[in-house]
């Protein structure tokens, strides 16, 4: 079967609203001033989908947004990014998916979020021929949806690994509970490519918050390959031949939302020339750099060309474990 597209993202959509840093939380009652809210798309399918465009890729979107104003202005952005929209359906029933980012100079951000039409999604609608002709397929926000259930995710895997398409499942976890680990252990035998973070990980794992141990586990559980990020601590690979660390580029950040999601599309942007895990290590951690130097999940990552140059201007650790 012709592949007809590099990457087709399913998943989580989102309209987001970002904050520019303010200094600190207001107390109950008052008002903190903000220099600027910019209204970005967000979501991990989508953030994935403009990333890799940005890079040149051909990539399509499955998902499902409100028909309000702003599913209709996500759509439209995620058009003019170049993504193929024709998996993205707007529901007459439920509204966008949005999240209200809040951050605060030197803490972590606070999510206010409004799952809306992200839980009609379920990925049944994608096809054999969709799946068979895109190279890789990506499910971002699995945990968060409801819809897309273990068996529904393996049904999507299964027919991937028919068509000799890889697999990358991404994870947003809400919060804590029995049934995280054994979801994922539905899935992980299917997945070429497992991409969550440290606390995730923590959060799945029973509290383990040691990355090589986290990886190692993710692995016996079946993943072919485990890549987890730790932040500021850089990233870390396992797979069957290799078992790798990377550092961190020093920028200044400005906001770190969509900053995974940014690696992750760096990363399959490196995979699919046929690079090296060191290289898709090294691109992966570029685009991070990347997106968080402004505000929003993808107003400014790299093209290709600003992706190479940045590499070849900034060298990064990258060792064994």
């Amino acid at each position: 079967m012709p592949r007809s597209l590099d990457c087709l993202c399913a998943g989580i959509i989102v309209a987001d609203s970002v904050c520019q840093p303010i200094a600190r939380m207001p107390p109950p009652g008052t008002l903190a001033r903000t220099e600027r809210v910019e209204f970005t798309i967000g979501g991990c399918a989508a953030n994935v989908a403009v990333d890799m465009a940005r890079l040149g890729l051909a990539v399509g979107i499955s998902g499902r947004v409100g028909d309000d104003v702003f599913g209709r202005e996500v759509r439209d952005r995620l058009v003019a990014s170049s993504v193929d929209c024709t998996g993205l359906v707007l529901s007459q029933t439920a509204p966008s998916s949005t999240t209200f980012v809040l951050n605060v100079r030197g803490e972590d951000r606070r999510f206010i979020h409004c799952v809306g039409a992200n839980a009609e999604y379920d990925g049944m609608q994608l096809s054999e021929q969709e799946i068979g002709s895109s190279k890789v397929l990506y499910v971002g926000g699995f945990g968060l949806l409801e819809a897309m259930t273990p068996e529904r995710v393996v049904r999507m895997f299964r027919l991937a690994r028919e068509f000799k398409t890889t697999t990358i499942l991404d994870v947003v976890l809400p919060d804590e509970g029995d049934h995280l680990l054994q979801w994922i252990q539905e899935v992980l035998p299917w997945t070429d490519y497992f991409f969550p973070n440290n606390d995730e990980s923590a959060q799945v794992l029973g509290g383990e918050m040691n990355p090589q141990k986290q990886a190692e586990r993710f692995r016996e559980l079946g993943a072919k390959t485990v890549v987890i990020t730790c932040g500021s601590q850089g990233s870390l690979l396992a797979s069957p031949t290799h078992r790798l660390k990377s550092g961190v580029f020093p920028v200044e950040p400005v906001d770190a939302t969509g900053t995974g999601d940014a690696f992750v599309s760096g990363f399959v942007f490196a995979l699919l020339s046929g690079a090296t895990p060191e290289t898709c290590l090294r691109m992966g951690t570029a685009m991070g750099a990347s997106c968080v130097r402004s505000m929003g999940a993808t107003t400014g990552v790299f093209n290709e060309e600003e992706l190479h140059q940045f590499i070849d201007a900034h060298p990064l650790l990258i060792e064994s474990w």
